[in-house]
């Protein structure tokens, strides 16, 4: 068990390094199926002999080292020696922009970039190198696309692992997290080794966790969930962590790891309900569910299907689950919880507790956390994994925080008798329309999130008449309609009644004038979803509203876009 009054988790580090040195840390997976394990010994020393490099660069004291990779054991490996040479890492995900990755590098004054798993199919790398600072140094990790310079491997070969390290202190900056950036440019959010441990106290409070639990990694490690959840957690209870190859060899990946904690966003989780669709269709599956023991027997198969047979705890977070799918998971035996956080507090906010869900809310305060609602709704919150501040912008820094150490979070909130919070929207969200009245879009955009053929929607439509939504079709709904008249009308019909049944839940200011079904997938290579797969309501509202005369004007309940 943990030392709970271990000061950092370098600390912690240290002592499993000691403790368990032959115990696996991380599994990683190759390009020709075949894996390699690194113990908690192994790691240590590659991260030791490369912190050992970073001494020998003789760069200044706590410098900022960038990080730009997909996830992968190196990933973890390479902040782990930043640690313990006593920088500050300064992550990137690999799907930014061009513009943005040289705007983060130069600004966090980035002494070195680590350049770790890339593709430039599935990332944006041919672009991000091309906007490289031509005097950057970079350092090549496995798996990685440049074979032209220095590469880790070699490196570490060239210098004895370093003793002593870094003594990390918790009050310490240990690294810059960069926003996804849904508006304007990424602020750096600044988080010492205290904050960085937090999450992890709140898990061993809230659901407990063990150094035989297993965890997947797959979403980006740059963004704070996932580095709080994989990084934090691994490194404070000494568990294993799994990574995925790529998106063709998922499934895989999450059957060979098992995990027993499995977080996954709501997009994710709707594309997994609607792969066993696929397979067995949901008017089959409530047929089969009616009968006990098959049903059991049925449901055990498609939780082993999807590699999710040993999973105890099942988190989902950063945007509303629609409750038909939540029902759909509790009904196989996974009782999804919810969690809220934000880069300012390293994901520690509100989480749901087991057997104590209540569907649409992300749950009480977490261990250490105070949160109150401001006058104006706004959810205001004071927590253990509080960040520093924003890199260069303190005046950013204090208009956000209030003088009793409260954080402004921008979001709308409303907190339940038994203390459950509820994010009800962003308090810049609100758009007023043609009569003068305010729509709040997100609660709207949960309601149409029901229909099974829909992955997102963005409700929008300030200064028109009546609100209206963009709708992005399933990719199973997307498939349905190639070279078919029939299908688009059928589906046509099911969105005008779906229009009506939500319009019947609204006010009259609220009730949605028509439905748009847009022709293009929004992903984070269009720069329409954040990194974790939100939608960047700005950006697509850039990239619609020019439309929105000649789509009034044409008096239709359902328009596809052409």
């Amino acid at each position: 068990m943990p030392d709970p009054l271990a000061p950092t988790l370098l600390h912690r580090f240290l002592a499993w390094e000691q403790e368990q040195p032959q115990a696996i840390w991380l599994t990683q997976p190759q390009p020709d199926g075949g894996v390699i394990d690194y113990s908690w010994a192994q790691a240590g020393d590659q991260a030791r002999r490369m912190a050992a490099h970073l001494h020998a660069l003789q760069l200044p004291p706590h410098s900022q080292i960038a990080l730009l990779g997909k996830n992968s054991a190196h990933w973890l490996i390479a902040d782990l020696a930043i640690m313990l040479a006593g920088h500050v890492s300064v992550p990137l995900y690999p799907t930014l922009g061009a513009e943005s990755a040289r705007y983060i590098l130069d600004h966090c004054e980035a002494r070195l970039l680590f350049v770790g798993k890339l593709d430039g199919t599935t990332d944006n790398w041919p672009r991000i190198e091309a906007a490289l600072p031509a005097e950057l140094p970079l350092i090549g990790l496995p798996l990685g696309p440049r074979r032209d310079i220095p590469q880790w491997d070699t490196l570490i070969t060239q210098h004895a692992a370093l003793h002593p390290v870094h003594d990390a202190q918790p009050d310490e900056m240990c690294t810059i997290v960069y926003t996804s950036g849904s508006t304007g440019q990424p602020k750096g959010v600044m988080h010492s080794y205290g904050s960085m441990m937090s999450p992890a106290l709140a898990v061993a409070d809230a659901i407990g966790m063990s150094s035989a639990d297993r965890l997947l990694s797959y979403l980006p490690l740059a963004h704070i969930a996932e580095r709080a959840l994989i990084e934090t957690n691994s490194l404070y209870f000494g568990l294993r962590v799994f990574f995925s190859n790529s998106q063709s060899s998922f499934v895989a990946d999450v059957q060979r790891a098992r995990p027993t904690i499995f977080f996954s966003v709501p997009r994710l989780w709707t594309k997994f309900q609607q792969a066993v669709n696929e397979k067995l269709p949901s008017s089959k599956q409530k047929l089969l569910f009616a009968v006990p023991l098959l049903s059991r027997l049925l449901k055990r198969r498609i939780l082993r299907g999807l590699g999710l047979d040993q999973t105890r705890v099942a988190v989902t977070g950063s945007a509303p689950l629609p409750s038909d799918i939540i029902d759909w998971y509790r009904s196989l035996g996974l009782e999804l919880l919810d969690v809220y956080g934000m880069s300012e507090n390293f994901a520690l906010s509100h989480g749901c507790r087991p057997g104590q869900v209540r569907v649409g809310y992300v749950g009480t305060c977490q261990l250490g956390v105070q949160a109150r609602i401001d006058a104006n709704g706004e959810l205001l919150v004071k927590s253990p994994g509080q960040m520093l501040g924003y890199y260069k912008m303190p005046e950013l820094t204090a208009r956000d925080t209030l003088p009793d150490g409260f954080f402004r979070t921008g979001d709308r909130g409303e907190v339940d008798p038994q203390g459950r919070l509820r994010i009800t929207g962003r308090v810049k969200e609100l758009f007023k329309t043609a009569r003068g009245k305010y729509v709040a879009p997100v609660p709207i955009e949960i309601k149409l999130g029901n229909h099974p053929k829909l992955e997102s929607a963005c409700v929008t439509g300030p200064g028109q008449p009546q609100p209206f939504a963009l709708l992005m079709l399933s990719e199973d709904a997307q498939r349905e309609l190639v070279g078919t008249a029939a299908a688009r009308a059928e589906l046509a019909a099911s969105f005008e009644h779906l229009l009506e049944q939500v319009n019947a839940t609204l006010e009259d200011h609220e009730r949605l004038d028509y439905l748009v079904v847009v022709k293009q997938p929004w992903t984070i290579e269009s720069g329409l979803l954040t990194p974790t797969l939100k939608i960047k309501r700005d950006a697509i509202e850039s990239r619609y509203l020019p439309n929105v005369e000649a789509w009034h004007a044409l008096r239709q309940k359902v328009i596809w876009e052409p």
